[in-house]
């Protein structure tokens, strides 16, 4: 299977992709230069914001739920009007978000860290749900890998400088349920997970920046897949297309110096795997 450029831009740290089902349309960040991108039909589509964006998750066809270093806020792409839910760390303006997903309840799970030095402050990874913002998991330095079982048994997630890829099993109503265990350890090979995705056999698929590839790992923990990309850094997975069977992911130029004319794009490697719709987010 091979990778191919879906957007030829170059994003400083692309992140955060998500195919809208709705719109059949696939949208990412660029997250330094504070920007949401798409393409539809081959043609290249952009906003711009007054501060880092991250992750996004959909409300409906014409709305999408957002998170930026100070907030979760609906954005209207077909007027680009922002409607404001919930502060997000607004207070530690040294921080930002990161990596996010919604649950199969309809959650936001958003991570925090810091924009400069995260080994010396730490953020956490939160849930916003039915409109209360709660911390699950605090001195988070890089979190990354959030995403969920389909049978709503259990999330994952990384701080990724530990090298290790939590399962944290959940209650009914998709609160953390007990003390995470390790799914996947990555700590021989010191290989970085960055963002994941779970498909509907319950397999995770991981983007390891650094390490050119995005792997498939099984219900054990074990790899069953790797497949090779054109960019050093890889950073997110999607699931998109009419049967979410194309595997989609964002990656980053940042810090290589020089980078290729490759590091950056978006791409896409068709007919993978049989993923799965992300969740809508719900705000009852």
């Amino acid at each position: 299977m091979a990778a191919q450029t879906f957007d030829q831009r170059q994003n400083t740290l692309g992140e955060g992709p998500l195919w809208h089902p709705l719109r059949q349309q696939l949208f990412w960040f660029d997250i330094p230069n504070c920007k949401l991108r798409s393409q539809k039909d081959g043609q290249a589509l952009e906003w711009a914001f007054d501060e880092i964006v991250t992750a996004a998750g959909w409300l409906d066809e014409a709305k999408l739920v957002i998170a930026s270093e100070s907030q979760i806020f609906t954005f209207d792409l077909e007027t680009d009007a922002q409607t404001h839910l919930v502060d997000l760390e607004k207070d530690v303006p040294s921080r930002r978000s990161n990596d996010g997903r919604i649950d199969p309840w309809g959650g936001f799970w958003i991570g925090t860290m810091s924009k400069t030095d995260p080994t010396q402050e730490k953020g956490g990874i939160y849930r916003f749900y039915q409109g209360e913002l709660r911390l699950l998991v605090p001195e988070v330095a890089i979190p990354n890998s959030i995403c969920f079982a389909h049978d709503r048994s259990c999330a994952y997630y990384t701080d990724t400088p530990t090298h290790v890829v939590w399962k944290q099993m959940l209650d009914a109503e998709g609160w953390p349920l007990g003390e995470p265990i390790v799914h996947v350890d990555l700590s021989k090979k010191k290989l970085n997970s960055d963002g994941a995705l779970v498909d509907q056999k319950g397999h995770i698929w991981i983007a390891l920046w650094g390490a050119s590839c995005i792997v498939e790992y099984n219900e054990q923990g074990y790899e069953v897949q790797r497949i090779s990309v054109p960019a050093k850094q890889p950073t997110c997975p999607a699931f998109g297309g009419p049967n979410f069977t194309d595997l989609y992911f964002t990656s980053a130029l940042e810090n290589l110096n020089p980078p290729s004319v490759q590091d950056g794009q978006v791409f896409c490697v068709k007919d993978v795997v049989k993923g799965q719709a992300e969740y809508a987010v719900s705000l009852d």
